[in-house]
This record gives C-alpha cells, structure tokens and sequence, in this order.
C-alpha cells in the first residue's frame, strides 16, 4: 500500500488492439502522435471539459506523463525572469518530478505548504508579490497526490488571475481526474476556457496510468495552446520519446471508451466507503474527494511506517518522503500516505492490520 500502482485489470479489448497493430513495431512512430489520436484526445477534452482545442496544434501525446511534466519546463521555462533567476511554485508536498525538473532548468523551486489549514492544496495568493514577479512557472495537482483535495472553479480563476498578473504559466497535473467520489473535479482548461484566459498560460497533463489501469503503457498527454505546444514538440523532435505506434493505438481505444473507467471508479467507490467504516472514527480522518491515496495522522510518520510493517507487514509512505523542509517546517511529517490500489479484499485486510496497530 506504499506504491500508486493500479493494480485493478485493465480493459480486455487491449491485447486484441495490441495484436492488430503489432506491426507497428516495424516502424518509427509519429513524432508528434498519430492523427487518429491526437483527435481522440481533443474529443475527450471536448467531452470531459467542454474546451475545444485543436488536434493537430494543441496536443501532444506523452510517453507517460512523467515526460511531458519535466520536458514542459525545459520546453518553456525562460533563463530569466524579471532580472534574475526564475521562480518555479511547487506544492508541498508534491511529486518530486516537479523539482527535479525545475532545478534541472536552473529555476529556484518555492515550496508552497499545502496542508489542512490551506485545505490541502496551495494558497498561491499568499506567497510574497516580490517572489511572485520572479515566478515563470506553477505547478497544481488537482486532484492533489497524497491528499486526494480537488480544486473547485473558484480555485482554477484564482489562479488564472494571479498568472496574468504576474505572467506565469500553470502546469496542471491532472492524472487523478477520473478517479472521483461525487462530482468531476473542474480542470484548469474546462475553466481557462469560461474565463477567456489566455490558452498559452495553462498546460494540461493527463494519464491513462490511473484512468484506465494502464501505468505500463506510459501513454498521456499535454495540451495547451499552439505556441505552448509547438515548443513541446520541437524539444521533442530533438530529445523526446514518442510513444511507440502499437501502444498509440492502445491509448486512442483507451481515451475513446468510457464504460471502464466508469466501472473501475465504481471499485475506487467500494474503497472509499470501505475506509470510511474502518477508518471514519478516528480523530483527523478526512476522507478524500477524488485519488486513490489516504493521507492519514500519526504522531510520526517514519515512525508509524515502520512500525506497521514490522508487526503487520503493511508497507505504507512517510508523508515526509513527499515533502521538502526541516522540524516543525516539513509538511506531511506527521503523515502516512497510504495507497488504496490492491483489490477490495486486500485492502479490507490492510486497512484492519493498519487501525489495530497505529490507533488502537
């Protein structure tokens, strides 16, 4: 329960749609994806978000998301900005790929608390102007890895105003997005386009790794606006990985059906309510809006962690191994988080080893 690695069955249609393309693997795949899928992945945004964008010009297929989370910065972070050294807001805790990829571009990563008192995402309004005029690039993750918060409509125009202002841009990491308790949490595109923003100023991340039970794919995209993209694709023309034509044939199946992800959101479902019974009367317990983690209090998480897997064999995270900070200054140290993917009656078993031992 330490690793988010779906481990739901993915769709069975796939290895047929693997087979009838698998002469693919005789040739050079198409640098900037293939047509039919750069289509299907505008449709879906068009479906899920209500934002119309251009195939050809503002979607890039990823080989895996990790690629297009790091190689946007290299592809759009400027050297400077206002005088000096750019700024990179990154939350905290976070997904470490988005400080590796700011230091490997010579930004300053700004950690940016984001924890119960700010509703477990960050309050970008309150970092310093000064530190905001320097900032090049924000990166969000909606629905939020370890803590499972959603940005609402509010949130995203917050946002938005503050990045015109300053004049930055937003990398929204949404790979979560299909795994909900209640309503689809609002992306950053969905309300970039209510807003009238700028279509450069907001990039989107998306993964079938969580959608649809394909994390050994490694197929997701981004989209955002023409100039934005342009600069993606030729980075990759030079440095980049396109994903292989069989897999891009899997990953268009896989963004033009919805009757899995439906069916394994019903399984994530099953899991909530299930943590909730176990779990729901403990002092702190939030249960989470969307994801597949539980971000749950202990007086130490290090210590918790070990602690569980010597006596129960239950591996979990410390929250502190997704943060940045020392002492009282680290979020998540008094944190677990704890991955909700193995299979209903797995889970049900850990979540019990887990309560016995850490609160009872």
């Amino acid at each position: 329960m330490a690793i988010g690695e779906p481990r739901h069955a993915f769709p069975d249609w796939v290895a047929r749609v693997l087979a009838d393309n698998v002469q693919g693997f005789g040739q050079y795949p198409a640098n900037d994806g293939t047509p039919g899928l750069q289509q299907t992945i505008a449709d879906w945004i068009a479906r899920r978000y209500g934002a119309r964008v251009r195939a050809e010009t503002q979607v890039l297929p990823l080989n895996g998301t990790r690629e297009g989370l790091f190689n946007a910065m290299l592809a759009l972070c400027p050297e400077t900005k206002a005088g000096g050294r750019p700024a990179v807001l990154i939350p905290n805790p976070f997904y470490q790929t988005y400080a590796a990829a700011a230091l490997a571009v010579g930004a300053t990563p700004v950690f940016v608390p984001a924890t119960e008192a700010t509703g477990n995402l960050p309050d970008y309004t309150s970092v310093q102007p000064k530190v905001l005029n320097r900032v090049a690039v924000v990166y969000i993750c909606s629905p939020a890895n370890p803590q499972g918060a959603v940005a609402d409509r509010e949130y995203w125009a917050e946002l938005l105003a503050l990045a015109e202002r300053h004049d930055f841009r937003i990398f929204a990491d949404e790979c979560y997005s299909e795994i909900y308790r209640n309503a689809p949490p609002p992306g950053a595109m969905q309300v970039a386009a209510e807003c009238g923003a700028d279509p450069d100023r907001v990039m989107i991340f998306h993964s079938l790794s969580k959608r649809s039970n394909l994390p050994g794919l490694r197929a997701g995209f981004a989209a955002g606006g023409v100039a934005s993209i342009a600069r993606m694709k030729q980075l990759r023309a030079y440095a980049g990985a396109p994903l292989p034509l069989p897999l891009q044939a899997v990953a268009e199946a896989a963004w033009r059906d919805e009757d899995h992800v439906t069916a394994n959101r019903a399984f994530y479902a099953a899991k909530y309510a299930l943590a909730d019974r176990i779990l729901g009367a403990l002092p702190g317990y939030i249960p989470p809006a969307a994801g597949f983690f539980l971000w749950l209090p202990v007086e130490d998480g290090e210590a918790a962690a070990l602690k569980l897997w010597r006596e129960t064999g239950v591996r979990v995270l410390p929250g502190a191994y997704l943060a940045h900070g020392t002492g009282d200054q680290m979020p998540g140290a008094d944190r677990i988080r704890v991955a909700m993917v193995a299979e209903h009656q797995d889970i049900q078993r850990g979540l019990l080893r887990l309560r016995d031992c850490l609160y009872r």
